[in-house]
């Protein structure tokens, strides 16, 4: 199956860097993305109006690249993570993890026995539609995918360590405005409380072996948190690039 560019990255102590996809759900976007250098994307249904079939669409075209597809799942329903893994996701997002308990469901949705309770149907869009040795591909899809379990709540960080500690989950990522939401600090990122809960996810991650994601929408924010510790890191959203691209070149020529 193809390569995990982020686990290929972190193995080498480098950070991957990745990029959201929202919006634009067009043919051309892999390709594009892959231009810019992107290692990694994470296509989102849990804020945007993409379903199944424009999220397989994007998983087939990324398969014409090296770029890594991770899929935010809108909730953590069985049937929303493993029908992506089938379309050939090579992790999950799950939004607002809170519980360990909530952690080894979701990590045991996405991976096949023993490690999961996937189910197998072989052959189809994750296999590239050739039927596999089951028990060498069973193996391989175990340690080539990963689970990104979200941390967006107090609840969550009164149980980092036992959701950091929990066997399959890879990535910690603070969805930071959630996150201060919940803190009742929405938007404050410069809170010192903020910062603390960002410190507190960056060093459960590293001492139970797992990389601390986050996505930041400017540079000075990517500097300070890479600061931190985070080492697996996506900028903004494609209508978020889209828009402050297209209004500083508006701009500038309103002012010639």
């Amino acid at each position: 199956m193809k390569p995990n560019r982020i686990r290929q990255l972190l193995a080498a102590g480098r950070v991957p860097v990745g990029h959201m996809i929202m919006e634009f759900s067009t043919r051309g976007i892999a390709k594009i993305v892959e231009g810019a250098g992107v290692d990694f994307v994470l296509i989102d249904m849990e804020h945007s109006g993409f379903d199944s079939g424009a999220v397989n669409d994007l998983l087939a075209w990324f398969k014409a690249t090296p770029v890594a597809p991770i899929v935010r799942v809108p909730a953590h329903d069985y049937h929303f993570i493993a029908r992506a893994m089938d379309a050939g996701a090579l992790g999950i997002m799950a939004p607002n993890v809170r519980t360990p308990e909530e952690a080894r469901a979701v990590a045991g949705a996405m991976r096949y026995a023993p490690d999961g309770v996937r189910g197998l149907g072989l052959g189809a869009s994750h296999n590239d539609y050739l039927p596999p040795n089951p028990v060498e591909y069973m193996r391989e899809a175990n340690q080539n995918t990963m689970m990104i379990a979200q941390i967006e709540s107090t609840t969550a960080l009164e149980n980092l360590d036992a959701i950091a500690a929990t066997p399959g989950i890879d990535v910690l990522w603070v969805g930071h405005f959630d996150l201060t939401q919940s803190m009742g600090i929405v938007a404050q990122f410069d809170n010192p409380a903020f910062l603390k809960a960002l410190r507190d996810v960056a060093d459960a991650a590293k001492r139970h072996g797992k990389g601390a994601g986050v996505q930041p929408g400017n540079l000075d924010q990517a500097r300070a948190w890479m600061g931190l510790g985070y080492n697996v890191i996506s900028f903004s959203a494609d209508h978020g690039v889209y828009r402050n691209a297209l209004r500083s070149a508006v701009e500038q020529i309103r002012a010639v």
